[in-house]
């Protein structure tokens, strides 16, 4: 699915043409999306102006005076800028219809993803209440990773791909972060010593930081909203390379699964 770097990259391609402009109207095609789309949404968000659009882990929240759209793309959704007369075509679900000759139109195959309209903070919704800290935000430091690390047993690898802990390491960037950082997926999240926890959160918002300047990762079906693929899927150094060698000692990458995700690491740089 879309992980962080994704929806960053679709939150700054949509802006140019969606922030500032007034909703002109709502076609909602297909409601059943992972939670039903409010069908009074035709008659709550015309006129208004969507006047900021921000990220929150990977769900996309369009402001208004009268409330927010919170959105979410799911597995196999995405987000695109269109003219108005783009004829739809199959799983384009949603458009948001703007007075500037465009329109916001959502596709997905799968409807995993969720477009819902709060009128209370959405810092307060349930979807979003509970979620830790941004990764590339100064929040998100040595220090919070070791004090929510505290007795946890967890593998690593696990620990800091859970959104109370931090938001948006999907298992791609988890799987780079900790190999760049020399630690084995596997270990207790409790074992993290200062300098271990020092390390991985400097790489872990590296890898971050990194993917969202190239665009994302193309895995299977990504686009950004201009169309044009990621690019960070060119500089992976594990994440799906099994038994290819290791780009630091040469040695194959081996894969396990843990928590029913695919862990890659080498058994010989990370400890």
């Amino acid at each position: 699915m879309p992980e962080l770097p994704e929806v960053e990259t679709t939150k700054r391609g949509i802006q140019p043409n969606v922030e500032q402009q007034t909703i002109r109207d709502i076609i909602i095609r297909d409601a059943r999306l992972r939670w039903p789309v409010d069908t009074t949404l035709p008659k709550k968000l015309p006129g208004l102006v969507i006047s900021a659009i921000r990220r929150r882990a990977k769900y996309l929240l369009l402001e208004t005076e009268r409330g927010h759209l919170i959105i979410h793309l799911g597995m196999s959704g995405n987000l695109r800028v269109l003219p108005h007369d783009h004829p739809p075509v199959k799983h384009d679900h949603i458009d948001l219809v703007l007075n500037n000759g465009y329109l916001l139109r959502y596709h997905d195959p799968r409807r995993f993803g969720c477009w819902l309209w709060t009128e209370a903070p959405p810092e307060e919704h349930d979807l979003l209440k509970a979620l830790g800290p941004e990764p590339l935000t100064d929040a998100f430091n040595a220090d919070h990773l070791l004090q929510k690390a505290q007795n946890r047993k967890v593998a690593v690898k696990t620990f800091i791909m859970t959104n109370a802990v931090v938001v948006g390491v999907g298992n791609i960037y988890a799987n780079e972060a900790l190999f760049l950082s020399g630690l084995h997926p596997t270990r207790p999240a409790h074992s993290l010593t200062r300098p271990e926890a020092e390390q991985l959160v400097g790489h872990i918002k590296q890898v971050l930081a990194a993917a969202i300047e190239q665009g994302g990762t193309t895995l299977k079906d990504f686009l950004s909203p201009s169309g044009q693929p990621g690019y960070f899927e060119q500089k992976l150094h594990v994440y799906g390379r099994d038994k290819q060698p290791c780009p630091t000692c040469g040695r194959p990458v081996q894969k396990t699964v843990l928590n029913q995700r695919a862990a890659y690491f080498c058994e010989h740089c990370q400890k």
